[in-house]
Protein backbone atom coordinates (compact mmCIF):
# COMPACT_ATOMS: atom_id res chain seq x y z
CA UNK A 1 0.00 0.00 0.00
CA UNK A 2 1.35 3.42 -0.98
CA UNK A 3 0.58 7.04 -0.16
CA UNK A 4 2.07 7.87 -3.58
CA UNK A 5 4.99 10.18 -4.11
CA UNK A 6 4.04 10.95 -7.70
CA UNK A 7 3.67 14.42 -9.13
CA UNK A 8 0.54 16.30 -8.07
CA UNK A 9 -1.26 17.54 -11.18
CA UNK A 10 -4.33 19.55 -12.10
CA UNK A 11 -7.46 17.82 -13.42
CA UNK A 12 -7.04 17.31 -17.20
CA UNK A 13 -9.51 19.50 -19.07
CA UNK A 14 -8.18 20.18 -22.59
CA UNK A 15 -9.79 18.13 -25.40
CA UNK A 16 -8.07 17.89 -28.77
CA UNK A 17 -11.22 16.20 -30.16
CA UNK A 18 -14.67 17.25 -28.93
CA UNK A 19 -15.87 13.64 -28.67
CA UNK A 20 -12.83 12.32 -26.78
CA UNK A 21 -11.65 12.80 -23.19
CA UNK A 22 -8.70 15.10 -22.53
CA UNK A 23 -5.57 13.54 -24.06
CA UNK A 24 -3.80 13.21 -20.69
CA UNK A 25 -6.26 10.54 -19.56
CA UNK A 26 -4.80 7.97 -21.96
CA UNK A 27 -1.37 8.26 -20.36
CA UNK A 28 -2.81 8.20 -16.86
CA UNK A 29 -4.79 5.02 -17.53
CA UNK A 30 -1.65 3.32 -18.80
CA UNK A 31 0.93 4.63 -16.33
CA UNK A 32 -0.80 6.08 -13.27
CA UNK A 33 -4.47 5.02 -13.06
CA UNK A 34 -4.75 6.28 -9.47
CA UNK A 35 -3.02 9.65 -9.38
CA UNK A 36 -2.62 12.65 -7.10
CA UNK A 37 -4.36 15.87 -8.08
CA UNK A 38 -4.79 19.39 -6.75
CA UNK A 39 -8.32 20.73 -6.79
CA UNK A 40 -9.35 24.33 -7.43
CA UNK A 41 -9.41 25.23 -3.74
CA UNK A 42 -5.85 23.98 -3.23
CA UNK A 43 -6.75 20.73 -1.52
CA UNK A 44 -4.90 17.63 -2.65
CA UNK A 45 -6.83 14.51 -3.55
CA UNK A 46 -7.07 11.65 -5.99
CA UNK A 47 -8.11 10.96 -9.57
CA UNK A 48 -9.34 7.56 -10.84
CA UNK A 49 -9.16 6.83 -14.56
CA UNK A 50 -9.82 3.06 -14.95
CA UNK A 51 -13.28 1.54 -15.33
CA UNK A 52 -12.98 -1.01 -12.52
CA UNK A 53 -11.67 1.57 -10.05
CA UNK A 54 -14.44 4.06 -10.90
CA UNK A 55 -17.10 1.38 -10.51
CA UNK A 56 -15.60 0.19 -7.22
CA UNK A 57 -15.57 3.72 -5.81
CA UNK A 58 -19.26 4.22 -6.58
CA UNK A 59 -20.07 1.04 -4.62
CA UNK A 60 -17.78 1.70 -1.64
CA UNK A 61 -19.79 2.94 1.35
CA UNK A 62 -16.63 4.21 3.05
CA UNK A 63 -16.72 7.15 0.64
CA UNK A 64 -19.28 9.90 1.19
CA UNK A 65 -21.32 11.71 -1.47
CA UNK A 66 -21.73 14.74 0.81
CA UNK A 67 -20.46 17.69 -1.22
CA UNK A 68 -20.27 19.90 1.87
CA UNK A 69 -17.15 18.00 2.95
CA UNK A 70 -15.60 17.62 -0.53
CA UNK A 71 -12.90 19.75 -2.12
CA UNK A 72 -13.98 22.42 -4.56
CA UNK A 73 -13.31 20.98 -7.99
CA UNK A 74 -13.79 24.14 -10.09
CA UNK A 75 -14.94 27.12 -7.98
CA UNK A 76 -13.00 28.96 -5.29
CA UNK A 77 -15.91 30.74 -3.63
CA UNK A 78 -17.40 29.53 -0.36
CA UNK A 79 -19.64 26.51 -0.68
CA UNK A 80 -23.32 27.41 -0.57
CA UNK A 81 -25.43 25.45 1.86
CA UNK A 82 -27.05 22.55 0.06
CA UNK A 83 -30.84 22.89 -0.05
CA UNK A 84 -33.20 20.40 1.53
CA UNK A 85 -33.85 17.60 -0.91
CA UNK A 86 -30.35 17.57 -2.46
CA UNK A 87 -30.34 13.77 -2.41
CA UNK A 88 -27.41 13.43 -4.84
CA UNK A 89 -25.26 14.77 -2.00
CA UNK A 90 -26.64 12.48 0.71
CA UNK A 91 -25.55 9.20 2.23
CA UNK A 92 -27.72 6.50 3.84
CA UNK A 93 -29.93 6.45 5.78
CA UNK A 94 -31.03 9.96 4.76
CA UNK A 95 -30.60 9.17 1.06
CA UNK A 96 -32.53 5.91 1.41
CA UNK A 97 -35.65 7.72 2.57
CA UNK A 98 -35.64 10.04 -0.46
CA UNK A 99 -34.86 7.23 -2.87
CA UNK A 100 -37.72 5.10 -1.60
CA UNK A 101 -40.25 7.91 -1.97
CA UNK A 102 -39.08 8.82 -5.47
CA UNK A 103 -39.03 5.20 -6.63
CA UNK A 104 -42.73 5.03 -5.83
CA UNK A 105 -43.30 7.93 -8.24
CA UNK A 106 -40.86 7.00 -11.05
CA UNK A 107 -42.55 3.75 -11.95
CA UNK A 108 -42.20 1.83 -15.21
CA UNK A 109 -45.97 2.12 -15.57
CA UNK A 110 -45.67 5.88 -15.63
CA UNK A 111 -42.77 5.76 -18.12
CA UNK A 112 -44.59 3.36 -20.45
CA UNK A 113 -47.73 5.48 -20.29
CA UNK A 114 -45.67 8.49 -21.37
CA UNK A 115 -44.22 6.85 -24.51
CA UNK A 116 -47.02 7.91 -26.90
CA UNK A 117 -46.84 11.46 -25.54
CA UNK A 118 -43.04 11.53 -25.93
CA UNK A 119 -43.39 10.33 -29.51
CA UNK A 120 -45.90 13.12 -30.05
CA UNK A 121 -43.47 15.72 -28.68
CA UNK A 122 -40.71 14.42 -30.96
CA UNK A 123 -43.02 14.61 -34.00
CA UNK A 124 -44.13 18.09 -32.96
CA UNK A 125 -40.53 19.35 -32.81
CA UNK A 126 -39.70 17.68 -36.12
CA UNK A 127 -42.58 19.63 -37.62
CA UNK A 128 -41.09 22.79 -36.12
CA UNK A 129 -37.74 21.97 -37.73
CA UNK A 130 -39.41 21.39 -41.09
CA UNK A 131 -41.32 24.65 -40.79
CA UNK A 132 -38.18 26.63 -39.92
CA UNK A 133 -36.24 25.04 -42.79
CA UNK A 134 -32.53 24.32 -43.29
CA UNK A 135 -30.30 26.40 -41.02
CA UNK A 136 -32.47 25.81 -37.95
CA UNK A 137 -30.67 25.26 -34.64
CA UNK A 138 -31.13 21.61 -33.68
CA UNK A 139 -30.51 22.36 -29.99
CA UNK A 140 -33.13 25.10 -29.65
CA UNK A 141 -35.76 23.40 -31.80
CA UNK A 142 -35.25 19.71 -31.05
CA UNK A 143 -32.74 18.61 -28.40
CA UNK A 144 -33.79 20.99 -25.63
CA UNK A 145 -37.60 21.17 -26.04
CA UNK A 146 -38.29 17.41 -26.04
CA UNK A 147 -36.94 16.49 -22.57
CA UNK A 148 -38.18 19.83 -21.21
CA UNK A 149 -41.74 19.09 -22.30
CA UNK A 150 -41.50 15.57 -20.87
CA UNK A 151 -40.29 16.72 -17.45
CA UNK A 152 -43.04 19.36 -17.44
CA UNK A 153 -45.55 16.55 -17.86
CA UNK A 154 -44.02 14.42 -15.15
CA UNK A 155 -43.73 17.15 -12.54
CA UNK A 156 -46.87 19.03 -13.49
CA UNK A 157 -45.04 22.21 -14.54
CA UNK A 158 -47.07 24.42 -16.92
CA UNK A 159 -45.30 24.02 -20.31
CA UNK A 160 -45.39 27.77 -21.02
CA UNK A 161 -42.77 28.13 -18.25
CA UNK A 162 -40.37 25.85 -20.14
CA UNK A 163 -38.11 28.64 -21.41
CA UNK A 164 -37.82 30.12 -17.92
CA UNK A 165 -36.60 26.98 -16.20
CA UNK A 166 -34.33 26.09 -19.14
CA UNK A 167 -32.57 29.44 -18.71
CA UNK A 168 -32.37 29.07 -14.93
CA UNK A 169 -30.97 25.54 -15.21
CA UNK A 170 -28.28 26.47 -17.72
CA UNK A 171 -27.17 29.34 -15.49
CA UNK A 172 -27.09 27.17 -12.36
CA UNK A 173 -25.00 24.50 -14.12
CA UNK A 174 -22.55 26.95 -15.70
CA UNK A 175 -19.25 26.67 -13.86
CA UNK A 176 -17.69 29.88 -15.17
CA UNK A 177 -20.34 32.45 -14.29
CA UNK A 178 -20.02 34.79 -11.28
CA UNK A 179 -21.52 33.29 -8.14
CA UNK A 180 -23.92 36.25 -7.85
CA UNK A 181 -25.48 35.43 -11.21
CA UNK A 182 -25.74 31.73 -10.37
CA UNK A 183 -27.34 32.50 -7.00
CA UNK A 184 -29.86 34.86 -8.60
CA UNK A 185 -30.94 32.10 -11.00
CA UNK A 186 -31.21 29.63 -8.10
CA UNK A 187 -33.40 32.02 -6.13
CA UNK A 188 -35.72 32.56 -9.09
CA UNK A 189 -35.97 28.83 -9.78
CA UNK A 190 -36.66 27.94 -6.14
CA UNK A 191 -39.23 30.73 -5.92
CA UNK A 192 -41.02 29.43 -9.00
CA UNK A 193 -41.10 25.84 -7.70
CA UNK A 194 -42.21 26.96 -4.23
CA UNK A 195 -45.24 28.69 -5.73
CA UNK A 196 -45.98 25.61 -7.84
CA UNK A 197 -45.80 23.32 -4.80
CA UNK A 198 -48.23 25.51 -2.86
CA UNK A 199 -50.62 25.34 -5.82
CA UNK A 200 -50.43 21.54 -5.84
CA UNK A 201 -51.15 21.36 -2.13
CA UNK A 202 -54.52 22.94 -2.92
CA UNK A 203 -55.09 21.33 -6.33
CA UNK A 204 -53.24 18.01 -6.68
CA UNK A 205 -52.94 16.44 -10.12
CA UNK A 206 -51.57 13.19 -11.52
CA UNK A 207 -47.92 14.25 -11.39
CA UNK A 208 -44.82 13.57 -9.30
CA UNK A 209 -44.92 16.75 -7.21
CA UNK A 210 -48.54 16.04 -6.22
CA UNK A 211 -47.59 12.44 -5.48
CA UNK A 212 -44.78 13.50 -3.14
CA UNK A 213 -47.06 15.97 -1.36
CA UNK A 214 -49.96 13.59 -0.89
CA UNK A 215 -48.11 10.35 -0.23
CA UNK A 216 -49.28 7.78 2.31
CA UNK A 217 -45.69 7.11 3.36
CA UNK A 218 -44.82 6.98 7.06
CA UNK A 219 -41.92 9.33 6.31
CA UNK A 220 -43.34 12.05 4.04
CA UNK A 221 -41.15 14.88 2.83
CA UNK A 222 -41.48 18.31 4.34
CA UNK A 223 -42.61 21.18 2.13
CA UNK A 224 -39.03 22.43 1.88
CA UNK A 225 -37.83 18.95 0.90
CA UNK A 226 -40.47 18.62 -1.83
CA UNK A 227 -39.31 21.93 -3.28
CA UNK A 228 -35.66 20.84 -3.23
CA UNK A 229 -36.35 17.44 -4.82
CA UNK A 230 -38.54 19.05 -7.47
CA UNK A 231 -35.79 21.51 -8.42
CA UNK A 232 -33.32 18.63 -8.68
CA UNK A 233 -35.66 16.60 -10.89
CA UNK A 234 -36.51 19.59 -13.06
CA UNK A 235 -32.84 20.31 -13.79
CA UNK A 236 -31.62 16.72 -14.07
CA UNK A 237 -34.70 15.64 -16.00
CA UNK A 238 -34.07 17.81 -19.02
CA UNK A 239 -30.51 19.14 -19.02
CA UNK A 240 -28.62 15.83 -19.27
CA UNK A 241 -30.95 14.30 -21.86
CA UNK A 242 -30.98 17.43 -24.02
CA UNK A 243 -27.18 17.45 -24.08
CA UNK A 244 -27.11 13.76 -25.02
CA UNK A 245 -29.55 14.41 -27.85
CA UNK A 246 -27.62 17.36 -29.26
CA UNK A 247 -24.12 15.93 -28.86
CA UNK A 248 -25.30 12.47 -29.92
CA UNK A 249 -26.75 13.77 -33.17
CA UNK A 250 -23.58 15.72 -33.89
CA UNK A 251 -21.43 12.64 -33.20
CA UNK A 252 -23.54 10.61 -35.63
CA UNK A 253 -23.28 13.29 -38.30
CA UNK A 254 -19.48 13.27 -37.88
CA UNK A 255 -19.44 9.44 -38.15
CA UNK A 256 -21.40 8.86 -41.36
CA UNK A 257 -20.62 5.13 -41.55
CA UNK A 258 -22.24 4.59 -38.16
CA UNK A 259 -25.17 6.84 -38.99
CA UNK A 260 -25.72 4.83 -42.18
CA UNK A 261 -26.12 1.69 -40.04
CA UNK A 262 -28.88 3.34 -38.01
CA UNK A 263 -30.71 4.71 -41.04
CA UNK A 264 -30.52 1.32 -42.79
CA UNK A 265 -31.66 -0.60 -39.71
CA UNK A 266 -33.55 1.50 -37.12
CA UNK A 267 -33.94 -1.61 -34.94
CA UNK A 268 -30.37 -1.08 -33.68
CA UNK A 269 -31.41 2.14 -31.96
CA UNK A 270 -31.24 0.57 -28.49
CA UNK A 271 -27.61 -0.42 -29.08
CA UNK A 272 -26.97 3.03 -30.55
CA UNK A 273 -28.28 4.78 -27.44
CA UNK A 274 -26.09 2.72 -25.09
CA UNK A 275 -22.98 3.17 -27.24
CA UNK A 276 -23.50 6.93 -27.51
CA UNK A 277 -23.91 7.13 -23.72
CA UNK A 278 -20.59 5.34 -23.32
CA UNK A 279 -18.72 7.11 -26.09
CA UNK A 280 -19.76 10.66 -25.17
CA UNK A 281 -20.00 10.49 -21.35
CA UNK A 282 -21.53 13.94 -20.97
CA UNK A 283 -21.19 13.95 -17.17
CA UNK A 284 -17.58 14.96 -17.64
CA UNK A 285 -16.68 16.56 -14.31
CA UNK A 286 -18.06 14.02 -11.84
CA UNK A 287 -18.17 11.81 -9.79
CA UNK A 288 -16.81 13.18 -6.50
CA UNK A 289 -16.53 11.22 -3.26
CA UNK A 290 -14.77 11.90 0.07
CA UNK A 291 -13.11 9.29 2.30
CA UNK A 292 -14.75 9.01 5.72
CA UNK A 293 -11.78 7.07 7.13
CA UNK A 294 -8.29 6.02 6.07
CA UNK A 295 -8.91 3.63 3.18
CA UNK A 296 -6.70 1.27 1.21
CA UNK A 297 -7.98 1.60 -2.35
CA UNK A 298 -6.41 0.20 -5.52
CA UNK A 299 -3.05 -0.11 -3.77
CA UNK A 300 -3.00 3.41 -2.36
CA UNK A 301 -3.72 4.92 1.04
CA UNK A 302 -6.50 7.49 0.78
CA UNK A 303 -6.69 9.42 4.03
CA UNK A 304 -9.87 10.43 5.82
CA UNK A 305 -11.17 13.73 4.44
CA UNK A 306 -9.45 13.44 1.07
CA UNK A 307 -11.60 13.93 -2.04
CA UNK A 308 -11.54 11.44 -4.90
CA UNK A 309 -12.67 12.30 -8.43
CA UNK A 310 -13.75 9.36 -10.58
CA UNK A 311 -13.35 10.23 -14.26
CA UNK A 312 -16.26 8.77 -16.17
CA UNK A 313 -14.99 9.99 -19.54
CA UNK A 314 -11.74 8.14 -18.95
CA UNK A 315 -13.35 4.97 -17.58
CA UNK A 316 -15.47 4.64 -20.70
CA UNK A 317 -12.33 4.63 -22.87
CA UNK A 318 -10.55 1.93 -20.85
CA UNK A 319 -9.11 -0.67 -23.25
CA UNK A 320 -9.22 -3.27 -20.47
CA UNK A 321 -13.00 -2.93 -20.45
CA UNK A 322 -13.91 -2.14 -24.08
CA UNK A 323 -12.23 -3.40 -27.28
CA UNK A 324 -11.31 -0.40 -29.45
CA UNK A 325 -12.75 2.02 -26.88
CA UNK A 326 -12.08 5.13 -28.95
CA UNK A 327 -14.21 3.80 -31.81
CA UNK A 328 -17.92 4.66 -32.01
CA UNK A 329 -19.62 1.37 -32.89
CA UNK A 330 -23.43 1.38 -32.79
CA UNK A 331 -23.54 -2.42 -32.92
CA UNK A 332 -21.05 -2.91 -30.08
CA UNK A 333 -21.96 -5.83 -27.82
CA UNK A 334 -21.66 -5.73 -24.03
CA UNK A 335 -21.68 -1.94 -23.80
CA UNK A 336 -22.55 -1.85 -20.07
CA UNK A 337 -21.50 1.65 -19.04
CA UNK A 338 -21.62 3.91 -15.99
CA UNK A 339 -23.26 6.90 -17.68
CA UNK A 340 -26.20 6.78 -15.26
CA UNK A 341 -23.93 6.21 -12.29
CA UNK A 342 -23.75 3.03 -10.25
CA UNK A 343 -24.83 1.89 -6.82
CA UNK A 344 -27.27 3.75 -4.63
CA UNK A 345 -27.00 6.99 -6.61
CA UNK A 346 -27.76 5.43 -9.99
CA UNK A 347 -30.08 7.74 -11.96
CA UNK A 348 -33.65 7.00 -10.96
CA UNK A 349 -35.01 8.27 -14.30
CA UNK A 350 -32.62 6.38 -16.57
CA UNK A 351 -35.35 4.37 -18.30
CA UNK A 352 -37.23 7.55 -19.14
CA UNK A 353 -34.05 9.06 -20.62
CA UNK A 354 -33.54 5.95 -22.74
CA UNK A 355 -37.08 6.19 -24.12
CA UNK A 356 -36.57 9.86 -25.01
CA UNK A 357 -33.28 9.17 -26.77
CA UNK A 358 -34.51 6.07 -28.59
CA UNK A 359 -37.54 7.83 -30.03
CA UNK A 360 -35.69 11.07 -30.79
CA UNK A 361 -32.76 9.53 -32.67
CA UNK A 362 -34.94 7.12 -34.64
CA UNK A 363 -37.63 9.58 -35.68
CA UNK A 364 -35.18 12.39 -36.44
CA UNK A 365 -33.28 10.36 -39.03
CA UNK A 366 -36.43 8.81 -40.43
CA UNK A 367 -37.75 12.31 -41.10
CA UNK A 368 -34.41 13.88 -42.16
CA UNK A 369 -32.13 11.11 -43.51
CA UNK A 370 -29.95 13.70 -45.27
CA UNK A 371 -29.45 15.78 -42.13
CA UNK A 372 -26.02 17.45 -41.91
CA UNK A 373 -24.32 20.28 -39.99
CA UNK A 374 -24.85 23.70 -41.56
CA UNK A 375 -21.59 25.07 -40.10
CA UNK A 376 -17.98 23.95 -40.24
CA UNK A 377 -16.63 21.83 -37.35
CA UNK A 378 -14.32 24.62 -36.17
CA UNK A 379 -17.37 26.84 -35.59
CA UNK A 380 -19.26 24.39 -33.36
CA UNK A 381 -19.06 25.50 -29.71
CA UNK A 382 -19.15 23.06 -26.82
CA UNK A 383 -20.21 23.26 -23.16
CA UNK A 384 -16.79 22.95 -21.55
CA UNK A 385 -18.08 25.40 -18.93
CA UNK A 386 -21.02 23.27 -17.78
CA UNK A 387 -21.55 20.31 -15.47
CA UNK A 388 -23.07 18.46 -18.45
CA UNK A 389 -20.97 18.52 -21.62
CA UNK A 390 -22.74 19.16 -24.90
CA UNK A 391 -23.16 21.34 -27.97
CA UNK A 392 -24.24 24.95 -27.44
CA UNK A 393 -25.76 25.43 -30.90
CA UNK A 394 -25.97 23.19 -33.95
CA UNK A 395 -27.42 24.70 -37.13
CA UNK A 396 -28.40 21.85 -39.46
CA UNK A 397 -29.48 21.45 -43.08
CA UNK A 398 -31.01 18.71 -45.23
CA UNK A 399 -32.01 18.10 -48.82
CA UNK A 400 -35.30 19.77 -49.64
CA UNK A 401 -37.26 18.03 -52.43
CA UNK A 402 -37.76 20.21 -55.49
CA UNK A 403 -41.14 20.46 -57.14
Amino acid sequence: MSESTSKIRDIPLYRSCPFDPPDEYRRLREEEPVSRVRFADGQEGWLLTKYDDVKALLLDTRFSSNRNIAARTRHLYEKPKLPAGAMVSMDPPEHTRYRRLLASQFTMRRVRALEPKIEGYVSQQLDEMHKAGPGVDLIETFALPIPSLVICDLLGVPPHHRNDFQDWAQTVLNLDLPIEEVQRAKDELFGFITELVHEKIKNPQDDIISGLLHTESDEPLTLEEVVGVSVLLLIAGHESTSNMLGLGVYALLRHPEELAKLIADPSIVDHAVEELLRYLSIVHLEFIRTATEDIEFAGHLIKAGQTVKASLVSAHRDIDRYPDPDVLDLTREDVHHLAFGHGIHQCIAQQLARVEMRLSYRLLFERFPTLRPAIEPENVRFKDDSVAYGVKQLPVAWDVPTA
